[in-house]
Order: C-alpha cells, then sequence, then structure tokens
C-alpha cells in the first residue's frame, strides 16, 4: 500500500507542477509550437515521399541495413518534427527561461526514445514480437523521462501473490514476458542462422543435417528458457511440482506427442529415411520433403503433401526407393501370342526400350520368357531407372507404349482371351408310369 501511495504522490506533485504551469501563458504556447512541429513534420515527410522513392533505392543494401532504413523511412515524420522541436528549443532557451521550453524537451525526448526503439525494433522479422518489443521498451522509456520509473516498479513489485514458496508479482510476470519474448527470438534467430550454416556442408548427409539443427535448436531455446527464469530470481526448484504434473500429462495424455517426438530422433539418427528420398508408407509414395519434430512430409507427384506421423515410419513397413543408391529396378510383364517368334520377340522389346531417354544403359535391360500360359506366351522386362524422383507409373506407361509400337511394327499379336461355348442339345429320358399298388 504505501508503494502505491507513493504513485499518486508523484502523480499528484507532476499535476500540481502542471497546473502551476497551465496558469501562464508559456504552456500554450509550447503545446502550439509542438502542435506545428508535427505538422510541418507530416507534411515534409509526405513530399519527401512522393518526390523520392527511397525504398527502391535501398533494394541493393544487405537484409538488416535495409529493414533498418525502412524503418527510418516510416518514422520520417517524426525525426523532422524532433529536429524542428530542438530548433524551438534552442531559440526559447535563448529568449527566455529555459523552464518554459520544459514541455518541448519532454516531447523530444519522447519522441527520439519512440524513433530509436523503432529503429532498432525493425531488426525483429516476427511482427508480433516488434510490436510488443517496441510499446514495452517505450514505455520503460517514457516513464523514465516522466520520473514514474521507481514508483510504478514498486506498485507492480507490491501486487504479487504466493504460490507455494513462489512469489509472483505483476512485475515478475511483465519482466518474465518481456524477457522470454525477447529471448526466444535470439534463440530462434541464432538456431535458424546455425542450420543455414550446416547445409552448406556438404559433408553432412542430410538426415544428419537435420538432426544437429533440431537438437541445437531445442538446447538454445531451453538455455533461453532457464536463463531468463535465473535471472528474474525463480527458484527452479519450485518448478518440481509443476514438472511431475507435466511429466504425468505425458505419461498418460502426450503418449502420441513423445512417441513421435522419438520415433523423429530416430529416424534421423538411423538415416532410415532422409529428405529427397522416395518412399511408400502404406497407400501414398512420394518423395520426402521436410522432416519435423511430430511428422513427416511427404509429397506425392500429383502435388498433394501427406503429413505421416513419425511413429509410422517406425512401425509399419517402408520402401524406400533411394536408400543406399537411386538406382531403381522395375518389371514390366507383358504377353505375346502362339504364333510369334518368342527369340525375335525378346530381342524386338529389348531394342524398344534401350531407346527410352531413362531407361540404362548399365545395367542394361533383360526380358525373360516367365510362362506358357493358357492364350498367350509371357515374358517379364526388366529394366533400370535412376530418378524414381520423376516417377514411377509414367516409365511403365513409356515402356508399354514402346512395345506396342514395336510389336505392330513386326506384326507381333498381343493375344487376348478366345472361348468357345457348345451347346448340346438336352437329352430326353424314357417316361415311366407309375405301377399299381399290389391287391
Amino acid at each position: 500500500m504505501d508503494d502505491l501511495k507513493d504513485i499518486f504522490e508523484a502523480l499528484a506533485i507532476a499535476w500540481a507542477a502542471v497546473a502551476a504551469q497551465i496558469s501562464t501563458i508559456w504552456i500554450p504556447i509550447q503545446l502550439g509550437l509542438i502542435a506545428l512541429a508535427v505538422l510541418l513534420g507530416w507534411g515534409l515527410a509526405a513530399l519527401l515521399r512522393r518526390r523520392l522513392d527511397l525504398v527502391a533505392m535501398t533494394m541493393g543494401w544487405p537484409v538488416y541495413l535495409r529493414l533498418a532504413a525502412r524503418a527510418f523511412i516510416s518514422n520520417l515524420g517524426i525525426i523532422i518534427c524532433i529536429v524542428l522541436l530542438v530548433a524551438e528549443r534552442a531559440l526559447m532557451q535563448a529568449a527566455t527561461w529555459p523552464s518554459r521550453s520544459y514541455f518541448i524537451g519532454v516531447a523530444i525526448s519522447l519522441a527520439t526514445a519512440w524513433v530509436a526503439i523503432a529503429i532498432l525494433a525493425s531488426l525483429i522479422r516476427n511482427q508480433f514480437v516488434n510490436r510488443v518489443v517496441s510499446i514495452v521498451a517505450w514505455s520503460f522509456a517514457a516513464l523514465s523521462i516522466l520520473g514514474l520509473l521507481e514508483p510504478v516498479r514498486s506498485g507492480l513489485d507490491q501486487a504479487a501473490i504466493t504460490i507455494g514458496g513462489l512469489r509472483i508479482s505483476a512485475l515478475l510476470v511483465l519482466k518474465t514476458t518481456a524477457l522470454l519474448l525477447l529471448t526466444l527470438w535470439l534463440a530462434t534467430a541464432l538456431a535458424n542462422f546455425l542450420e543455414t550454416r550446416l547445409r552448406s556442408y556438404a559433408d553432412l548427409t542430410p538426415s544428419i543435417q537435420v538432426l544437429l539443427g533440431k537438437l541445437i535448436r531445442i538446447a538454445l531455446i531451453a538455455f533461453a528458457v532457464l536463463a531468463v527464469l535465473s535471472s528474474v530470481g525463480i527458484d527452479l526448484s519450485a518448478l518440481a511440482l509443476f514438472s511431475g504434473a507435466v511429466g504425468l500429462g505425458i505419461g498418460f495424455g502426450l503418449q502420441k506427442i513423445v512417441s513421435n517426438l522419438v520415433s523423429g530422433i530416430i529416424l534421423l539418427a538411423d538415416k532410415s529415411i532422409k529428405p529427397g528420398d522416395v518412399i511408400t508408407v502404406g497407400d501414398s509414395f512420394g518423395w520426402v520433403d521436410t522432416m519435423g519434430a511430430r511428422y513427416t512430409s511427404v509429397v506425392s507427384r500429383d502435388g498433394r503433401e501427406f503429413l505421416i506421423p513419425n511413429e509410422d515410419f517406425v512401425t509399419q513397413r517402408v520402401i524406400n526407393w533411394s536408400y543406399s543408391h537411386n538406382r531403381v529396378r522395375l518389371e514390366v510383364p507383358f504377353g505375346v501370342s502362339y504364333g510369334s517368334d518368342p527369340h525375335r520377340v525378346q530381342a524386338l522389346a529389348v531394342e524398344a526400350v534401350a531407346a527410352l531417354p531413362r531407361v540404362l544403359r548399365d545395367p542394361k535391360p533383360v526380358c525373360h520368357l516367365v510362362k506358357f500360359a493358357d492364350f498367350s506366351i509371357d515374358f517379364s522386362l526388366r529394366i533400370w531407372i535412376e530418378d524414381p524422383i520423376e516417377g514411377v507409373t509414367n516409365i511403365r506407361s513409356g515402356v508399354l507404349f514402346a512395345l506396342w509400337d514395336a510389336f505392330k511394327r513386326d506384326g507381333i499379336e498381343i493375344p487376348y482371351p478366345v472361348r468357345e461355348i457348345r451347346v448340346t442339345p438336352p437329352s430326353t429320358l424314357p417316361e415311366t408310369r407309375p405301377s399299381a399298388p399290389a391287391p
């Protein structure tokens, strides 16, 4: 309660000083000069933006320098206003007492703090974090300029509750929130930078790059959270009850989430699948795009993106078409009529598919006779490709088209079932009369 009284007393003193100054002519003069500077600053900034395309001028600059320059341009009206206010204050101090330009000095300090914070906060690309950091930092600067920082801090610290051995005040909550936002942003930015650097090392496989990136991100975020909690004076041992509740929740309600997380780490460690692999899981066929903490993104040939839980890759049967290498053997069965020469068919089939661009010359295509069926001589044509990511069905289609064209040119028939149905006349049975009953 004493801290709240101090706040009210400080506000009352400030209001008394303002009321004492309002009775003089200098307060309206200062307010009028501030309004004049604001109008002139806004007008000159609008005129400069129409005459000069300052955004286009910064297109070739480095990213962070470009962001700072664009923040400077967006606050150009306030900057011009600050310059005009400084000139007005200098003239007033030269003409009269310095105390009669007090409000202009306050306006200069507040506007300068806003511009400096806006330019620094522009380096934060996350818009939400940018806004929060800007508002909190400017509020802190405004309270410090007005001399209200210490009373407000004491009042916020006085409004507190105690849970177990942990004292939670409004000041602690605000401080922790602000520090968490800042440190988490720094941790995320540093993790993104390190992941980019890891992707530039060709000696590391894609799965190892992803695994190291995830571990670095988790470690940085955990370090940021622990560092903030320790810096604001929170005893981590007081969170033992909370951590026990979290562990119980994981044991009962978050089994799948934890299972997918652990499965994702296993997949990255054993390199059974990696970004770029062509895989089949159940009815899903495509190539691995990204591997997340909970799911893996598999993009199909038709553009659909399957988000498959990591647990499925550990517990289900997975076909990896490019696990050890990109070469894949495809088998295309076909049949010809019994009137065809099987030796000629075999040579013609190999010759037809050898001309296709995606079919490898080494290993070369082979054709085997596999069966004398009821209506056809069955063959199996085996080819090798090294780009399964370009599709498997389309190369099968190309092979069948090549066989069709080659067989048509050579007069080889592709059989179809022929069935002969014989209809026999119905058989007649002799009539039998019932025997007479015995007397």
